[in-house]
């Protein structure tokens, strides 16, 4: 009898692709055969760092393209959310065909990041079962699993834009938000806010084709979410009880030297600064956040990745790492979890 073999498919961002990676593991652990899809740019990243002797033969890394030139710039998310939509769901198609064509191998499930909703409607055309994967709070979820009540009720018109200033609040019991702070109207700019919004759009209709919703959290640390959306499975936080182990899906390579001297430090004295994959500071924003981890007079951690200004280089306030050398560690990437 031929092995259950799931697809997973994170959406192309540093903190999608490592807990989606943790669950791949885990369903690896349990004997389940798998195939990790990432774009072919975060494909060359990933592995370039991955142990992939810990997988054995029970995980296979592939890639798709995203549609956009090797050359062009990522971290416009206008250019890539379009790209992808119009690219990877053919593609996704094409894999899982040529996967079929081997019996032994048939792909029995699709596991896709929610933002990549589109794969779970390839997963429904093809006769598949899939299961939505958010890697984040549910909290965060709600405002994509609301988008019809927050339309009905004058918060956002039908693209997504803001129509009130108006505190709004999911369930009593939940944080209260503004709708300028909405995931998808965070972005100056308004063709990234409507691309991104397609992408909200696209999880929201794939949370109502697929079988299962598993979230990367727990009903003891969001109890108000999980009552308000009771189809969602809580599996996670799926790294709580791996804070030791090597973390697999990395962009870039881990510096660990910074371990050492946090341990030279007070307990909980350490400011910790770290920004992802995907967010851009002009040199102002730079310059600005320098010297306001300098004029706090804590020490700090701080995570400057490559790629992290829109200029070539980065460059620091004159004198800066002269002055702050004493207090401030400036790494490439950190090795978050440790």
């Amino acid at each position: 009898m031929a092995k259950s073999h799931v697809l997973v498919i994170p959406y192309p961002a540093q903190g999608h692709v490592i807990p989606i990676m943790e669950l791949a593991q885990r369903l690896v652990e349990q004997g389940i055969r798998v195939t990790f899809i990432n774009t072919e740019v975060n494909h060359k990243l990933v592995t370039s760092w991955l142990d992939k002797e810990c997988f054995g033969d029970m995980m296979q890394m592939v890639s798709i393209p995203d549609g956009l030139e090797p050359w062009e710039d990522r971290s416009d998310l206008c250019k890539l959310t379009l790209s992808i939509l119009q690219t990877m769901p053919s593609k996704l198609e094409e894999l899982i065909e040529m996967i079929n064509k081997e019996e032994s191998s048939k792909v029995t499930c699709v596991i896709a990041d929610d933002c990549m909703g589109w794969a779970i409607k390839v997963a429904k055309k093809m006769g598949i079962r899939s299961a939505a994967f958010w890697p984040a709070s549910v909290a965060t979820l709600a405002s994509i699993l609301s988008l019809q009540k927050l339309i009905d009720n004058g918060i956002i018109n039908k693209d997504g834009i803001p129509l009130t200033d108006e505190i709004i609040q999911f369930s009593e019991t939940m944080p209260p938000i503004k709708p300028c702070n909405l995931a998808w109207t965070c972005f100056e700019d308004p063709g990234t806010v409507e691309a991104f919004f397609q992408v909200v759009v696209q999880a929201l209709e794939a949370s109502r084709l697929t079988e299962w919703f598993i979230c990367n959290s727990s009903r003891e640390l969001e109890a108000a979410a999980f009552s308000l959306y009771p189809n969602l499975s809580p599996i996670g936080p799926l790294l709580a009880s791996n804070r030791q182990a090597n973390q697999a899906g990395h962009f870039w390579q881990e510096d660990s030297t910074c371990l050492a001297w946090l341990d030279q430090q007070p307990a909980c004295s350490v400011i910790y600064v770290a920004f992802g994959s995907f967010t851009i500071f002009n040199q102002t924003q730079f310059e600005e956040l320098a010297l306001g981890l300098e004029l706090s007079n804590r020490p700090f951690l701080w995570v400057v990745r490559p790629g992290m200004t829109k200029e070539a280089a980065t460059d620091y306030p004159d004198g800066y790492m002269e002055r702050i050398c004493s207090r401030g560690r400036i790494v490439s990437w950190a090795p978050q979890q440790k």
